[in-house]
């Protein structure tokens, strides 16, 4: 029998995440966005991270006091965020990442969001590298390569392989089949191939092998390494707060 990729818990699934590696949070919207694992990832405590994810706070949909990855950057995990957005969605906004990027506590890489996507997905496809039209001509491109094709220039743009994964699903079957439903088919597909290791919080009971249709998976099995079933209402919505875990991290 193959080893189970079933974790009993969140904690269980993070636990043997070292310092310094780089980690996709998929999603930009809460119905994508793993928040049990950015709670569970805090508490774990690994530190140096590069975080890539489409934005620093998940989603303008998430509540404000979600998990995401202001979580991690307020307690000190961050190292350097690769996203598409950077900035708040509204100039009212004050995001944690703004703060400590002012202060030079964190890097910062800003990617369109296209090329993010393509990035992932080249990395996950063994492509090492691959020329595109996006951000030529702007302080994104100074002093990096293009080339010209067809009378137009290209940037060049190299993969972005990580070394964990953290998504979301709607739907998996013990062989890490997986379905995904509104929103969440965004970047978490991308960042499962990308990946090392795809860790899955899962909404629905995770089905047996074989109980998915192969003509609905959207996510292959043999992307994915670990599995965890979020439970219900309070445990499955983050029951930690921020201050909390900040201060289980200082014991």
């Amino acid at each position: 029998m193959p080893k189970s990729k079933i974790y009993p818990s969140f904690d269980a699934a993070v636990a043997d995440i070292p310092d310094n590696v780089t980690i996709g949070f998929g999603g930009f919207a809460v119905v994508g966005v793993p928040i049990n694992l950015y709670q569970a990832l805090a508490a774990q405590g690994a530190k140096g991270l590069t975080c890539v994810s489409n934005t620093t706070r998940g989603g303008a949909t998430l509540p404000p006091d979600a998990p995401s990855m202001e979580w991690l950057i307020r307690n000190d995990q961050v190292r350097k965020v690769v996203c598409a957005f950077t900035a708040p969605t509204r100039a009212s906004q004050r995001l944690v990442f703004t703060e400590y990027y002012e202060s030079g506590r964190i890097e910062a890489e800003l990617v369109p969001q296209g090329t993010l996507a393509e990035r992932l997905r080249a990395a996950g496809a063994g492509v090492p590298a691959f020329y595109t039209p996006a951000a030529v001509g702007t302080e994104l491109a100074e002093g990096r390569e293009t080339r010209v094709f067809h009378g137009r220039e290209y940037l060049l743009e190299e993969a972005l392989p990580l070394d964990y994964a953290f998504i979301r699903a709607w739907k998996a079957d013990e062989a890490g089949n997986l379905l995904f439903r509104r929103s969440q088919r965004n970047f978490n597909p991308l960042m499962a191939m990308a990946a090392k290791v795809t860790i899955v919080e899962v909404e629905e009971d995770i089905l047996p092998r074989g109980a998915i249709d192969p003509d609905e998976v959207h996510t292959p099995g043999i992307f994915v390494h670990r599995l965890i079933k979020i439970p219900p209402p309070p445990e499955g919505w983050w029951p930690m707060r921020p201050a909390e875990i900040a201060a289980l991290n200082r014991q």
